[in-house]
């Protein structure tokens, strides 16, 4: 197997050191943007469980190690989130502080754009309220 064939988005972007970048960024912008005001409502007060949570997803999801599924099984993300009340302002909140988030952690614009269009559609596939 050549390391094109091995190569992974998790490897591509610098492996763990990013994903955690990433991670946190995206809770740091979410607990202090006005206009993510709404998103974070959803989130418990403590957002580090949700971090830790979002990075092992992202782990996995990025192809890194299945930290996620390993701790806590198949994602289930729909269904894990029917809780919390998702509309189009509490999605478009949470793309704004992943984009901004992914933009200034990965630095390849290529490589961001991988990244973001399946999360953009994950992130329409989560709204589970009609305004």
């Amino acid at each position: 197997m050549t390391d094109a064939q091995t190569e992974t988005l998790y490897n591509a972007i610098g492996g763990d050191d990013t994903v955690r970048a990433l991670t946190h960024r995206f809770y740091e912008l979410m607990d202090t943007l006005p206009e993510a005001a709404r998103c974070r409502a959803l989130h418990p007060a403590d957002l580090s469980g949700s971090e830790e949570k979002f990075y092992e997803y992202l782990t996995g999801w990025l192809g890194g190690p299945p930290l996620y599924t390993g701790k806590r099984g198949h994602p289930q993300l729909r269904s894990r989130h029917f809780g919390a009340s998702i509309g189009a302002e509490e999605r478009d909140e949470w793309l704004l502080c992943f984009t901004r988030a992914l933009d200034e952690t990965i630095a390849h614009p290529q490589l961001r754009a991988i990244i973001l269009e399946p999360v953009m559609r994950l992130a329409h596939h989560m709204r589970n309220r009609d305004e």
